[in-house]
């Protein structure tokens, strides 16, 4: 009888994730494969645009690949969120002099040089003498004079030319306005339907506002929420917290905040994510000039490098793969310029910088363990058996100087993980032995290119077996090499 020949591709060689953003120039099913075997892990889907009936082949053309390479890839559900945006203008645009006075009011006739309709009863009260709104990405900059119930008054601290439906920032109120519009809740809907891996949410200022999307996702896929308000960083422990993951959207961030600050901010979240076990990705610009051009700045290499080097679990391509001209080449690079971090000798020293003290609990001891030995032992890989995936975060949290080969019964699972810093994730039968957990681990390191005969791995699991939070049993194994034959035969 023939031997069934199952496909796998070989492990990454980095351990920092790629998650790429489909559009227009990357939804073709061809592409999407070549951007896969060029480095993306996880596939972006930007909910504020496009059709339901697009995204839905996207994501059926996703889980096709997925099954024909037999590697799991994580799809982003990334929601629009509450985006304030002015009314329409006479002639389609305006010009705001520079110093001159502007004003946002409720009336819904067409504006002009002097004023125009701000369709968000919400701001008119709130917004208090000194306040600022940016409109247009920054590029206008007003300070309010005076408010009340129908108009505000504001000084232009920048003008410029002004167009139909601009959006507009408030970074110094916090907006009363749900975390989740109409739109929203029909696209995470949609999302849940397609059941999409993760779901990103936009604009978050305050913990309760992941409360309703958690509700809304009925325990289906993992929740991010996306920091672009410098609200959210008022709270971010306990929003940190109330996710799985968090997002650096590093966009409206940055049009919020004055541009120095934000890179400190960057590192903040990103340690502060990390000491908590969770997954942390940095978005936005990475590789803004492969828009339109084959080769980034060196701007834009350092900026990636420097993701790279504080620890992320990912890093983001938005326009450059959805709608540039160098999909293909934008992932390329990314993965070149992680590799080549991921292969400097201070890489882990870097990595480490951070202190991920283990909680005090026997699995958290455990995963710090796995650290360590892997320090001390010839170690080529850590296998870990897990259902939920916690076990793999554990590991992950410390940052080991060898990959994890995560090993999983569940597809949800192998797939939420392809957005962890250094785990490959394999779904594969549930196992009931200590005997079986250690045969398939070796086999599967086998199969997976994780060590060959002679090579020691770590085994990470839990007893009783299938019993969740149950992380209690380590064990150091030696490959003889024939593993798989004799399973074989």
């Amino acid at each position: 009888m023939e031997k069934r020949q199952i496909p796998y591709l070989d492990p990454r060689g980095r351990k920092v994730k790629i998650l790429a953003t489909v559009g227009p120039a990357s939804r073709d099913p061809e592409m999407l494969l070549k951007l896969i075997r060029a480095g993306a892990d996880a596939f972006r889907v930007n909910m504020s645009h496009g059709e339901h009936a697009t995204h839905a082949e996207t994501i059926a053309a996703i889980r096709t690949i997925e099954k024909d390479l037999n590697r799991p890839i994580a799809i982003f559900c990334d929601l629009q969120g509450p985006k304030l945006r002015v009314g329409k203008f006479k002639d389609g645009k305006a010009v705001i002099r520079h110093s001159g006075h502007f004003i946002l009011d409720r009336n819904p006739e067409p504006g002009d040089e002097t004023r125009v309709e701000l369709p968000h009863p919400e701001l008119f009260g709130l917004l208090e003498k000194g306040q600022r709104l940016l409109i247009n990405d920054g590029k206008i900059q007003l300070k309010v004079i005076r408010a009340d119930k129908d108009e505000i008054l504001c000084s232009a601290v920048v003008g410029g030319v002004i167009s139909d439906r601009k959006g507009v920032n408030v970074p110094d109120a916090e907006i009363p306005i749900p975390a989740l519009t109409t739109k929203d809740r029909k696209d995470l809907a949609f999302a849940v339907e397609q059941n999409a891996d993760w779901i990103g949410l936009s604009f978050v200022q305050r913990p309760e506002d992941l409360a309703e999307a958690r509700k809304l996702m009925g325990g289906h896929g993992a929740l991010c929420a996306k920091i672009e308000k410098p609200m959210a960083v008022r709270r971010l422990d306990e929003i940190i917290e109330m996710s799985d993951g968090i997002m650096v959207a590093r966009g409206d961030l940055g049009v919020e905040l004055n541009p120095e600050e934000v890179p400190p901010l960057q590192k903040k979240i990103v340690n502060k994510t990390r000491i908590a076990g969770k997954p942390v990705i940095v978005a936005t610009q990475m590789l803004e000039s492969m828009i339109e051009s084959p080769a980034p700045t060196r701007a834009e290499v350092s900026d990636v490098a420097n993701a790279v080097y504080d620890g992320a679990d990912a890093v983001m391509l938005s326009a450059e793969t959805a709608a540039g001209e160098w999909p293909e080449e934008a992932v390329t690079i990314m993965d070149r310029i992680s590799a080549q971090v991921e292969n400097d000798e201070a890489y882990l020293d870097r990595v480490r910088f951070l202190d991920t003290p283990p909680d005090q609990t026997t699995a958290d001891a455990l995963a710090h363990s796995c650290m360590t030995i892997a320090d001390t032992v010839p170690i080529a890989a850590i296998t870990v058996f897990t259902g939920s995936g916690s076990t793999a975060r554990r590991v992950a949290r410390e940052r080991p100087s060898v990959p994890m080969l995560v090993l999983t019964p569940r597809l949800q699972t192998a797939r939420r993980l392809a957005l962890l810093w250094g785990a490959h994730a394999v779904m594969t039968r549930d196992i009931g032995s200590f005997e079986e957990m250690i045969a398939k681990g070796k086999r599967m390191a086998l199969r997976h290119r994780f060590g060959v005969a002679g090579n020691k791995l770590i085994a990470l699991a839990g007893v009783p077996f299938g019993t969740p939070g149950s992380t209690n049993l380590l064990h150091v194994v030696t490959l003889a090499g024939d593993e798989l034959e004799k399973y074989e035969n």
